[in-house]
This record gives structure tokens, sequence and C-alpha cells, in this order.
């Protein structure tokens, strides 16, 4: 359920970004005025920003059920079937709940060519508040879950050495335990390495631009193009999972070709 959750999440992502994204490279405008558009401006990159969040707290859910089973097998799983729907749920009301003030901020703004949707934040909030957010954002939903992530990731695979050894005798169902175990934390090890090359350099980026006195090098072609490079690089992540799950899950495999069939 959890990896399911986090496809859905994958999937809202390009849904409600790629469109408005192809539209602004090949004209360079909003296309739609009024309060339709004022309403798509506000949705479209508030859901968007969602699904990275649900994404990222999937990824930390994987890894605590991923933990409770190969570290502490003999105990309740950490993440019950029965409480799963809730943590599930929760990471949607999370993200929302953080990327609510995108509703006030996001809007429609008239230029003589067009119109384009902008976050006004300081119109918004006053300050340096778009500064603070997207740092927040970025140290309690990135930087905390990766180094959690990393550290539980560690023990499971040190718990992994020890369980077998070569030589050893061991129950067939101790075997094919083990070897499931592998297996899943391929995958799993596989999208969180990906989703960090992924994420670093993007919300890097944020934090050199949001804090990082204004120099010359910011308005280069260099950073400029470090910037774009960044950000299409953070919202493929949401492309290259599924072929993550397709590649190292067989259950993945068999689930889709059903769905096919």
């Amino acid at each position: 359920m959890l990896i399911a959750n986090m496809a859905m999440s994958d999937l809202l992502y390009p849904i409600f970004l790629f469109p408005v994204r192809l539209a602004e490279m090949h004209v360079g405008w909003w296309l739609i005025g009024g309060t339709l558009g004022q309403a798509l401006c506000k949705i479209h990159t508030f859901l968007a920003d969602v699904s990275s969040l649900v994404s990222i707290q999937s990824l930390v859910l994987i890894t605590v059920d991923r933990f409770g089973t190969v570290v502490v097998p003999l105990r309740s799983p950490l993440i019950s079937r029965k409480f799963c729907p809730f943590f599930i749920v929760a990471t949607w009301i999370i993200a929302m709940t953080f990327h609510s003030p995108y509703f006030f901020a996001f809007r429609l703004v008239e230029y003589p060519g067009g119109i384009l949707c902008e976050g006004l934040w300081q119109e918004a909030f006053g300050g340096t508040t778009r500064a603070k957010y997207h740092l927040t954002g970025a140290i309690v939903f990135f930087y905390i879950p990766f180094v959690l992530v990393v550290i539980l990731y560690s023990i499971i695979l040190i718990k992994l050495k020890k369980q077998v050894h070569p030589g050893e005798q061991s129950s067939s169902n101790e075997e094919q335990r083990a070897r499931r175990n592998k297996n899943v934390l391929k995958m799993a090890i596989a999208i969180v390495l990906v989703f960090v090359i992924s994420w670093v350099p993007y919300h890097t980026s944020w934090v050199l631009l949001s804090y990082v006195p204004e120099i010359s090098f910011f308005s280069s072609c260099s950073f400029l193009l470090y910037a774009h490079i960044t950000y299409y690089l953070a919202i493929a992540n949401c492309a290259i999972n599924p072929f993550i799950c397709l590649i190292l899950s067989s259950n993945y495999r068999q689930g889709l070709k059903k769905l096919l069939t």
C-alpha cells in the first residue's frame, strides 16, 4: 500500500505540472484567465508540490516498514495493515497543510504581453517569508528524512549481512525470507538513491538563492543553466520510480501485467 501511495503521488505530479510547463516553454504565457485561470494557478502548483511531499513521506514509511521487518522480525509490524491506511491519509494531510499558503501566495499577474502564474510571497505574507518557508520545507521534509533513511538502511544492511553467512545451514523458510528482504531492500535503496540524486541539487540551489547574498554568479548563464537542469532533474524523479519498481519488483511486474490484461 505504501508503494502504491508513492506511485499515486508520482502520477499526480506530472498530471498537474507538465502541461503547464510545456505551455510556458512553447507559448510563454498562462493560457487561461479569469476566475478559472486564477483557481488553476493555485491548484496546479499546490497539488504538484503536495505530491512530492507525499512521495518523501512514503519513502520514510517504507524504510521504517523494512526496518521493522528485517531488524525486529519477531515483533509486531511497526506499520501494520490495520494502521497503514491511517499513515497514508496522514501523508496527504501533512503535505496539504504545509502547502496551504500556496492558495494565498500564487495568483495571476498581468503583463503587457499576457498573464503569468506567480508566487507573490512578499505581497501575501511580507518580509522574508518565502526564504524561511522554503528553508523549513527543505530541512523538515528533505534533509531530516534523508538522514533518517540513511541511518535506518545502514542498520538494515548490517543486519542482513549477519543473518546468513556462507556455509551456514539455514532452513528454506529463512533463506526465502532473507532473499525476499534483500530484493525489497534493493528496490527501496535504488528509489532512495534516485530520489536523492534528483532532489539534492534542486534544494541546494533554492537555499543558495534564498540565503546567500546576491552576487554576480547567481545571475550568470552558468547558474541559470544549473537551476534549470536541477529543476527538470527533480521533476523527472516521478517518471523514474515506476521503472525502478518494474525492473526490481516481480510483484510490481505481475500486478502491472494483470492490470493490462
